[in-house]
């Protein structure tokens, strides 16, 4: 199973998603539960730049995308404190903005990608202490 917050027209929602190898099927409907939705967090303005890989030393907390896309915005740069689920990196995939979430509160270590670098699904975009 898997977790995802997904946002439709300003309402967020925790879906969770099961994997399974084709063959059998499920009887239950899907399930998904409507949460408020969170202001981003502020940012330093090194965030709102072209968005430069960090030299810094690497968390161990690793932040990864869920899908293969395109990285369009940093949302949270090196050094900036985040809480589980804020929005670190944001991806276009299939013409759709996906935001990469954190898996947990921490603080951003490094940032792996920049703006415009393709990136595959799993990929590590970002670390956190």
């Amino acid at each position: 199973m898997k977790s995802y917050i997904i946002t439709v027209n300003g309402t967020a929602y925790d879906v969770t998603v099961e994997e399974t190898d084709g063959t059998t099927s499920s009887a239950s409907s899907p399930k998904a539960s409507p949460r408020a939705a969170q202001k981003p967090a502020a940012r330093p303005a090194a965030a709102k730049s072209a968005g430069s890989v960090s030299s810094g030393t690497a968390g161990t907390i690793q932040v990864k995308a869920g899908a293969a896309g395109k990285v369009v915005k940093i949302e949270a740069g090196a050094g900036t404190a985040v809480k589980k689920g804020d929005t670190v990196v944001i991806i276009e995939a299939m013409k759709m903005e996906i935001p990469v979430v954190a898996p947990e509160d921490g603080t951003v270590a490094t940032v792996e990608c920049k703006i415009g670098d393709s990136i595959d699904g799993g990929a590590v975009l970002a670390t956190l202490n």
